[in-house]
This record gives C-alpha cells, structure tokens and sequence, in this order.
C-alpha cells in the first residue's frame, strides 16, 4: 500500500524547479553533472518525473556534493603528499 497521496493532492510537477546551473559536464568516475550533480538518468527524465520524485532527486544532491567535494579534498591531499 501506498503512502503517496493521490494525484490530485500532490505539487504539479511543475512548481519544482530544476536544479540545473548550466554547468554541464559529466564527471568522469562519478557519473554526476559538475553543475546540478544528477546522474545523466536524472536529467534526462526531469521532465516526466512527478513533483515527489523531483524532490526525491533534489533531496539527494547535497550528499552528491559532499562526497564529491570529500573525493576532490582526498585527492588533492594525496597529490600534495606525493609531490613531497
């Protein structure tokens, strides 16, 4: 059973914004946008998605962002130990 109210009681899809930042570059290894941090399946089924999914999506960018800035940050500190 279903916990989702009906259709007619939720957001139009439409009153959730996109994410998208114009910043379109697929992350090797990651499979994110640089920019909006969707997977390519994300963006390319943004438009059919229903308000509660959009949210679903928009709800998990964060950690998206912060494991990728954790990732980044890890790198980085290897590079550097390497270089000394």
């Amino acid at each position: 059973m279903s916990t989702r109210p009906p259709p007619s009681a939720r957001a139009p899809a439409s009153d959730v914004a996109s994410p998208c930042i114009s910043v379109c570059e697929i992350l090797p290894g990651a499979g994110l946008c640089a920019g909006c941090f969707r997977t390519l399946d994300e963006i390319a089924a943004w438009s059919v998605l229903d308000a509660d999914d959009k949210r679903a999506v928009l709800a998990a960018l964060p950690r998206r962002r912060a494991a990728l800035a954790a990732q980044r940050a890890a790198t980085t500190a290897g590079s550097a130990d390497a270089a000394r």
